[in-house]
C-alpha cells in the first residue's frame, strides 16, 4: 500500500527515532542493535516490565495518600498528545451513548447514539447525531487500518461472545459494550491523525454508511505488499522496535497473569457473597423463634446485609471496570503487534526491492529505480508513526493504570469500613442489651 512519505512524516512530528528513550530502558544508555529476525518471527527473551516504581514508605490511610506517595510519572498529564489533555485545543467531541434495541423478523441488535460537536471546516454542521450498532464500529475499525497503516488503531471490544454465558442484549452487558465504543471513538477522535480520516467524517455524519466502497482494491494492494515481502529475511529490524516487541510479550504475560487471577478472585467473591445472604436470611429467620433475642439477632442481620452490599459494589467494580480495561490492553497488544508486522514487511520489501536494483545495476548499470526511494520514504514515514503512536500509547496507558488501580484501591477502603462501620454499631447493640440484662437482674 503506497504512503506518501510527506503526509506519514508530518503526521508524526515527533523526535527521530533513535533520539527517544525507549519505556524499557534503565538509562539513558543507546539500545544494542537487535539480531536478524523473520518477518512473522517474535522474540523471545522476556525483559522485566518496569512502569513507575512506588516509594518505600509505610501503607497510606487512604487513595489519596496513596497517590501522594506513589511515583506514577504525574508529568505525563501535561503532554498535549494526551488522550485526556486540555480541551481547550480539542476542536472534535464525540459521545457515544442512549443504547436501543432493535426487534425485526429477520434479526435483533443494539444500536447506539453517536453525537458529534466539531469546529472543523471539514463538516458541514457543527453538530451531528447519528445511531450506529456495533458492525458499524467494525467497519470504521477496518476502513482505519487500510487507509491508515502506519497507525495504531485502537481496538474494539471482542463482538462474539459464548452461548448462556452472557446475554448479549442484558443491560450488563450492553452498558459494558457502550463504555467499550464510546472510549474506542473519543481515541480516535482525539488522535493527530485517525481524527482526520474521511471515513471517521462518514461515519460521524452521514445517515446510511456505504460499507463496501474502497474494501476491494484496498484488500488487492495489501496483499501484494505481502507477496512482495513474505519469506524474506530483514537484515535487521531497528533496535527500538525489537525492544517494542518484547516489552509488549513481557506486558501480556502480565496482563494475561493478572486477568486470570482476578477472574477467580471474582468467582469467588460471588461465591463467598451467595453464602453471606444465606448467612444473614438464618439471623433473620431465628428472630421470630426468640423475642428475647431479637435485638442482638437483628443487628446481626443488619451488619451482613451490610456486609453483603459492600460486597456487591466491590464484585460489579471487578467485573464491569477493572477486567474491561485488562482486556481492552490485551487486544491494544494484539493492535501494536500487528502494526509492528506491517512495519516489518514494508521493511522486507524495501531491502527485497533494492537488492534486486543493486544486482541489476551491477549487471547492466541501470539507474536506481524511483521505486526503491519510494520504499525508502515508506519505512521512513512507517518508523516516525508507529514511533509516535507507541510514545502517545505508553502515555495514555499510564493514565488509565494510574485511574485503574486508584479506583480498586477506593473499591477496597470503602469495602472494608463499610464493614467496619456494621459490625461496630453491633457491639453498641450488645453493651446496651448486656446493660439491660444487668439492670434486670439487679431488680
Amino acid at each position: 500500500m503506497s504512503v506518501s512519505a510527506q503526509r506519514g512524516l508530518a503526521s508524526s512530528g515527533q523526535k527521530h527515532i533513535a533520539e527517544i528513550l525507549h519505556p524499557l530502558s534503565a538509562s539513558d544508555e543507546p539500545l544494542s542493535p537487535g539480531p536478524d529476525v523473520s518477518v512473522t518471527a517474535g522474540g523471545d527473551k522476556e525483559p522485566g516490565l518496569s512502569n513507575g516504581t512506588p516509594a518505600d514508605t509505610p501503607s497510606p490511610a487512604s487513595a489519596s495518600s496513596l497517590f501522594n506517595r506513589l511515583q506514577l510519572d504525574d508529568d505525563i498529564e501535561s503532554d498535549p498528545r494526551d488522550y485526556y489533555g486540555s480541551t481547550e485545543t480539542r476542536d472534535l467531541f464525540v459521545t457515544v451513548d442512549d443504547p436501543k434495541k432493535h426487534v425485526s423478523t429477520m434479526e435483533t441488535y443494539i444500536t447506539y447514539r453517536v453525537s458529534t460537536k466539531t469546529t472543523r471546516i471539514e463538516f458541514d454542521l457543527p453538530e451531528y447525531c447519528v445511531r450506529r450498532r456495533y458492525q458499524d464500529f467494525d467497519w470504521l475499525r477496518i476502513k482505519l487500518e487500510d487507509s491508515q497503516p502506519t497507525h495504531l488503531i485502537p481496538p474494539l471490544p471482542e463482538k462474539f461472545v459464548m452461548k448462556g454465558v452472557v446475554d448479549r442484549f442484558s443491560e450488563e452487558f450492553v452498558g459494558t459494550r457502550m463504555k467499550a465504543l464510546d472510549k474506542f471513538l473519543k481515541r480516535v477522535a482525539d488522535h493527530p491523525v485517525l481524527s482526520f480520516n474521511p471515513h471517521l467524517n462518514a461515519f460521524l455524519s452521514a445517515k446510511d454508511l456505504n460499507k463496501r466502497q474502497g474494501l476491494a482494491l484496498l484488500t488487492k494492494v495489501g496483499e501484494s505488499v505481502k507477496h512482495v515481502a513474505g519469506g524474506y529475511k530483514l537484515r535487521a529490524r531497528p533496535a527500538e522496535f525489537c525492544a517494542m516487541g518484547e516489552y509488549l510479550d513481557t506486558f501480556s504475560q502480565k496482563l494475561g497473569t493478572v486477568d486470570r487471577i482476578a477472574q477467580r478472585i471474582l468467582k469467588e467473591q460471588s461465591e463467598y457473597l451467595a453464602e453471606l445472604r444465606e448467612y444473614g436470611s438464618v439471623y433473620s429467620s431465628w428472630m421470630g423463634a426468640e423475642a428475647e433475642l431479637q435485638p442482638p439477632l437483628e443487628g446481626v442481620a443488619s451488619s451482613v446485609s451490610t456486609c453483603c452490599g459492600a460486597m456487591d459494589d466491590l464484585c460489579e467494580n471487578i467485573g464491569q471496570d477493572f477486567l474491561p480495561v485488562l482486556r481492552e490492553y490485551m487486544l491494544y497488544i494484539e493492535s501494536m503487534k500487528n502494526v509492528l508486522k506491517k512495519r516489518d514487511q514494508c521493511q522486507a520489501e524495501y531491502e527485497g526491492r533494492l537488492e534486486a536494483a543493486i544486482l541489476r545495476r551491477q549487471e547492466d548499470r541501470t539507474p536506481m529505480p524511483p521505486e526503491v526511494e519510494r520504499c525508502q520514504d515508506k519505512v521512513e514515514c512507517f518508523n516516525a508513526d508507529l514511533k509516535a503512536d507507541w510514545e502517545r500509547w505508553q502515555n495514555n496507558k499510564r493514565q488509565d493504570f494510574k485511574q485503574l488501580l486508584g479506583g480498586m484501591a477506593d473499591k477496597n477502603i470503602n469495602y472494608y469500613e463499610k464493614c467496619q462501620t456494621a459490625w461496630e454499631s453491633l457491639i453498641s447493640v450488645l453493651q446496651d442489651k448486656q446493660t439491660e440484662e444487668q439492670m434486670s437482674e439487679t431488680d
